[in-house]
């Protein structure tokens, strides 16, 4: 019996283990390439590990929000970090590096033939037939060139290179024995900086190169040497949020002189590791997509603690991490915390645990609703931070939730609340203080916060109640990035309130009308979890042929962040292709990438900081996921009904109706959905 058999049979559940021909590992079917073709994701095929703050990939031109485009055939080079499928410029792009025989020019022709990737790594062959190939840890990143012939090859570096705003580049050493240098940049949408350590070291055949480094007046820097046919020359990094000792540490440890296919094995152990958390039975096809958006959720945030515990924090003071912990940083939070968050918390407890205390700290440091200027890395925002630890609370995550509340209380009268979006989401923070106050025994807070969130009913009622000329325009009254449809249902802290005010049967046609007229956006957070609303009122089989078809099937897309349409781009949300999401659609930190995921589960966090999900049809025949104390086995039946029952650990079974409750999720036992024969369509 398979280990996963043993364990299931001693949690007494009725699952027998995965059968016969064993299916590829998720590791394996995964796409870096997916949503990496122009405005379809914003993402790239950089070698990265699990949260990891390298990102080593190629910088094309035309470029990308991070760098790359698939379309284009001109290589720059390649650089060390970039944001996950972001908006605005992206971020990143620091210390680029290229590497060519004298005389060529500097965009060198990609042969896209050669191009391949794989979690913590990539290769193209380009130019003259240089061969190049990246791996990346943690916090090191290696670049190998194999050239084609001898002459004589230049190696540039350039620490200009960024895709928000460059502030400063100073290098520190120059020598190519232990070059560092600090580096100083905008965050995505230059709403504060960040700033960079890194120390490199170069190799050929294996051998460190002790050389001078040329810097000329624009702080590009160069080294030329001699080579013969076949020759290895390897580019190692290290970065640090700290120092350049912290950035040699990375490169020291991280890369030391292990072999480039030990390093690559390394990490592609541990994407295996936190892969093997899902395990997914059906076709080909939609476990390379699920393993991929799986892939995508688990780069963010980025653990930026350095090996001996040090990190910056967002003041810009140096801290030490605990042994055995991290810290995290590149938030993203308004983007993912609906999805990503609830997704760490349910399968990945022990980051989850090390990412609340992080957020906790954030509160501490001079949280701003962007970012700050002593950033220790890149980020985009924090909004509703409080929420995920809320959500971390209720799900039984540890951390001092007495100096979130402190720091969450705090952060309440700075909160903008001018337009109907921004009162609607400053009332969630104010809902979620309130409830963590009520947790922990603060009935006065509790209360006080309570009535601080609800105010925005008042506006709720006169602006979306009954909605007027301007329900689809985007950006109407000062919202962002949406519509009055599109925020009419965001109060997901409310629902039972706003049920209440249209009256169910109103609830219910008005909502069959937002997807029937097209009102819906998919490319966006805003409204991402209407589709699931129709479950939660009791009519599942509604949610699930319209989740599904979001997940398989080409839809309309109307909208953009700025406006609406002429005629809606018509394709298919999700695809495991370059062109991987829909016209303008990001991926925002997994942001829709872990949609993808709860979507494919069959179960969606649809209130976070309600510790319960609303189950739907999964895509799968069978998936089994680990949870903090097992397994749960979801299995999926074709049936007249759209019944679900659950079967505990201990045996113990009993029908669900639209709600299966975290605590119960948490402790491991199957859950078995029926649905009907259309609902899902094949890949």
């Amino acid at each position: 019996m398979s280990k996963l058999g043993i364990f299931l049979a001693a949690s007494l559940l009725t699952a027998t283990p995965l059968q016969a021909a064993k299916p590829k590992p998720l590791v394996d079917l995964i796409n870096p390439f997916v949503g990496t073709l122009e405005d379809y994701g914003q993402l790239t095929p950089a070698a990265v590990a699990p949260f990891g703050m390298v990102q080593l990939g190629p910088d094309t031109a035309p470029a990308n929000h991070n760098g790359y485009d698939y379309a284009a055939r001109s290589l720059r080079g390649f650089s060390h970090t970039r944001a996950v499928g972001v908006g605005c410029a992206g971020a990143g792009g620091d210390l680029l590096v290229g590497l060519d025989y004298v005389g060529a020019p500097e965009l060198a022709r990609m042969d896209k033939s050669s191009e391949r990737a794989a979690p913590g790594f990539y290769h193209l062959r380009y130019g003259g037939g240089i061969a190049a190939d990246l791996v990346a840890t943690r916090g090191g990143g290696v670049a190998r060139f194999t050239l084609p012939r001898s002459g004589r090859v230049r190696l540039r570096l350039d620490p200009n290179h960024a895709y928000a705003k460059r502030i400063s580049a100073t290098w520190q050493t120059r020598s190519t024995q232990d070059l560092r240098a600090e580096l100083v940049a905008g965050t995505v949408c230059d709403a504060g900086r960040y700033r960079l350590f890194t120390a490199s070291t170069l190799r050929r055949n294996g051998r460190r190169l002790a050389m001078p480094v040329q810097i000329g007046p624009d702080r590009r820097a160069f080294v030329e040497l001699d080579v013969r046919t076949g020759d290895v020359i390897e580019w190692r990094t290290g970065l640090s949020s700290v120092d350049g000792d912290g950035a040699a540490l990375a490169r020291d440890t991280e890369l030391g002189t292990r072999s480039f296919a030990a390093l690559l094995s390394q990490t592609r152990l541990r994407w295996q590791v936190l892969l093997d958390h899902w395990r997914p039975s059906g076709p080909e096809p939609r476990r390379a997509l699920f393993a991929t958006s799986l892939f995508r959720a688990l780069q963010t945030p980025v653990a930026v603690a350095d090996g001996d515990g040090r990190y910056r924090g967002a003041d810009g003071i140096i801290r030490h991490a605990a042994a055995g912990h991290q810290r995290y940083a590149n938030w993203a939070m308004w983007d993912n915390y609906r999805t990503l968050m609830p997704l760490l918390a349910l399968s990945y407890p022990q980051q989850a645990q090390d990412i609340a205390a992080s957020l906790v700290e954030l509160y501490q440091t001079g949280k701003q609703r962007w970012a700050t200027q002593q950033e220790p890395f890149l980020t985009v925002r924090t909004e509703h931070s409080g929420v995920a630890l809320l959500d971390f609370h209720r799900k039984g995550i540890t951390f001092d939730a007495k100096a979130a509340l402190t720091g969450m209380a705090a952060e309440s009268a700075t909160l903008a609340r001018t337009t109907p979006d921004e009162q609607i989401e400053a009332a969630y923070d104010d809902w979620a203080t309130g409830q963590l106050a009520r947790d922990l025994g603060d009935g006065t807070m509790a209360a006080r916060y309570g009535e601080k969130a609800l105010a925005y009913r008042a506006m709720w009622a006169d602006v979306f109640k009954n909605l007027g000329a301007d329900a689809d325009v985007v950006k109407a009254r000062g919202l962002y990035q949406g519509t009055l449809w599109q925020y009419r249902w965001a109060p997901v802290f409310d629902l039972p309130w706003l049920v209440a005010q249209l009256g169910p049967a109103r609830f219910d046609a008005e909502l069959r009308r937002f997807f029937a007229d097209d009102l819906y956006n998919m490319t966006n957070q805003p409204d991402i979890q209407t589709p699931f609303l129709f479950a939660w009122r009791g009519h599942r089989a509604q949610s699930d042929v319209l989740v599904h078809r979001l997940l398989d099937q080409p839809v309309n897309h109307p909208y953009t962040n700025a406006g609406k349409r002429p005629i809606p781009w018509r394709g298919p949300s999700f695809a495991l292709a370059p062109q991987g999401f829909a016209d303008g659609m990001d991926d925002d930190a997994g942001g829709m990438t872990s949609w993808y995921v709860w979507a494919s589960l069959g179960l969606y966090p649809l209130v976070p900081g309600e510790p319960q999900y609303v189950v739907t049809c999964p895509s799968f025949d069978r998936m089994q996921v680990r949870v903090s104390d097992g397994w749960v086995d979801i299995r999926r039946e074709i049936a007249a009904h759209s019944a679900a029952r659950w079967t505990d650990s201990a045996g113990l079974s009993r029908a669900l109706g639209a709600i299966l409750p975290h605590g119960d999720l948490a402790k491991g036992g199957v859950l078995n959905v029926g649905c009907a024969q259309g609902a899902v369509t094949a890949l």
